[in-house]
């Protein structure tokens, strides 16, 4: 047997040399013209017949993953995100943060049924703004569409896309939490997400889109949701006064156990927004669904052990605010990274998030629930880290970064990060201005004091 063996593996390289050979031959004859050796002769050769593309065809298995994605990231804003900022708050201002992410899900997503996907991803307009022909989804139906999705219904990759508009807004209201007055915060998100939100979807996502043709990379929400979300929420920080007793009163969290379940559950919608950007169920998603899992894993051990060397213990806080920083790092790579570059982008982005979430208290803005360090700061750093881990054998239609020989990748993405931070921060700022001018943006202090549960919605989270 020992022999039999032996004489099998010297023939494996000489049977893989005749089937190569016979390949060869073979594609040699086709294209001289001579017939393949079991091809018939033909005596007279018709002219092929012009060939008609098929038409799109609906895939079943990747509309039931879109659908079951889209899903998946509605949870990450209610009750994911809801429950992460709801319990990092004071009891007094429970019920009135998580009212924010779930008025933002009701008004975003007619806002964007109106108006706001024909703005992000409707026929394009100079590069930089969708079309107005999508109105009230005018012409977005059950059939496939080429440029976006090509095996799925219109109307899923719209819906799809719209939890996204959902939860983008909603991650800025961590910035003016327990202070901002409800019919301000109303007005801003509505404007935010048609003036900033839309413009930048449609810059980086959509056919046409001049940030796009510049050869961008973000997979997931890299720069239109985390980086533009953080920039933001600076312009937030820096326009609206500060709490009362920002930096004199110990502000901890109330429920700390409601933060970590929430975290829990944006780590399990997150799925949907990284692997269902895959837009079929195939092994693209399978790929962003193992880099998401590996990065957040590392980034929360990474926070925990940082903040563990620098004050002495590690806490239940750090380690879930570690496993966002993983989830908003790893986005733009997703599509295009594998699992070690993946623990790389993890392990940085644990650090860099909670140093940033450090250099915050010496800045002195009051940023309440650390949108700017966890989503700018790790934003930010997913979107270099894409263009320094890209590699085409993960996803041939992405490009490769500078570690696997294009370092014009890199030089793209810092462009791109510097176009998302600058627009969305003075954007946001003019808007905060104007809103200002028209409704006072914070609550009055008696009103603070009393907190948002009582002096805005006359409700109280515990009796």
């Amino acid at each position: 047997m020992k022999q039999l063996s032996r004489l099998m593996t010297a023939m494996l390289p000489a049977l893989a040399c005749l089937a190569l050979m016979a390949g060869t031959t073979e594609g040699l004859a086709q294209e001289v013209g001579a017939p393949a050796a079991s091809a018939p002769v033909a005596t007279a050769p018709e002219a092929p017949a012009a060939a008609v593309p098929a038409p799109p065809k609906i895939d079943t298995g990747d509309t039931t993953w879109v659908l079951v994605s889209t899903a998946l990231v509605l949870a990450m804003t209610a009750p994911g995100l809801a429950l992460f900022y709801g319990g990092m708050v004071r009891g007094k201002n429970a019920l009135g943060t998580i009212m924010q992410s779930f008025i933002i899900l009701c008004l975003i997503s007619v806002q964007w049924v109106l108006l706001g996907y024909s703005l992000a991803f409707g026929p394009d307009k100079g590069h930089v703004i969708g079309g107005l022909e999508w109105l009230g989804l005018n012409g977005v139906g059950l059939e496939p569409n080429a440029d976006y999705a090509a095996t799925i219904p219109h109307q899923a990759f719209m819906i799809f896309q719209m939890m996204f508009a959902v939860i983008t807004p909603a991650l800025i209201t961590g910035a003016f939490a327990e202070r901002m007055k409800f019919s301000s915060f109303l007005v801003f998100t509505l404007l935010w997400s048609t003036l900033i939100y839309d413009p930048l979807a449609h810059w980086v996502w959509a056919v046409g889109g001049w940030v796009r043709n510049m050869g961008a990379l973000d997979f997931a929400g890299g720069t239109v949701v985390h980086i533009s979300s953080g920039a933001s929420a600076l312009a937030c920080a820096i326009v609206l006064r500060k709490r009362l007793g920002y930096g004199k009163e110990h502000m901890v969290p109330h429920n700390l156990p409601m933060t970590v379940l929430g975290a829990s559950l944006l780590w399990f919608g997150w799925f949907g927004f990284n692997a269902g950007s895959a837009v079929a169920s195939g092994a693209l998603a399978t790929s962003a669904f193992v880099v998401t899992h590996v990065a957040t894993a590392t980034a929360a051990l990474a926070w925990m052990a940082v903040e563990w060397i620098y004050r002495g213990k590690p806490t239940v806080l750090g380690a879930a605010s570690g496993a966002v920083a993983g989830l908003v790092a790893i986005t733009p790579a997703s599509g295009f990274v594998g699992p070690m570059p993946a623990v790389i982008i993890g392990l940085v982005a644990g650090v860099v998030c909670y140093l940033a979430v450090l250099w915050k208290a010496k800045c002195g803005y009051d940023d309440a629930l650390d949108v700017v360090g966890i989503h700018g700061v790790g934003g930010i750093w997913g979107a270099l880290a894409t263009g320094l881990f890209a590699s085409k054998a993960i996803n041939a239609a992405g490009a490769d970064g500078l570690f696997y020989g294009n370092p014009a990748q890199f030089g793209i993405q810092a462009v791109t990060v510097l176009i998302s931070v600058g627009f969305a921060f003075v954007g946001t700022f003019v808007i905060l201005k104007l809103v200002g001018t028209m409704m006072p943006l914070c609550v009055k202090e008696e009103e603070e004091r009393m907190g948002l549960d009582l002096s805005q919605h006359d409700e109280r989270a515990y009796s």
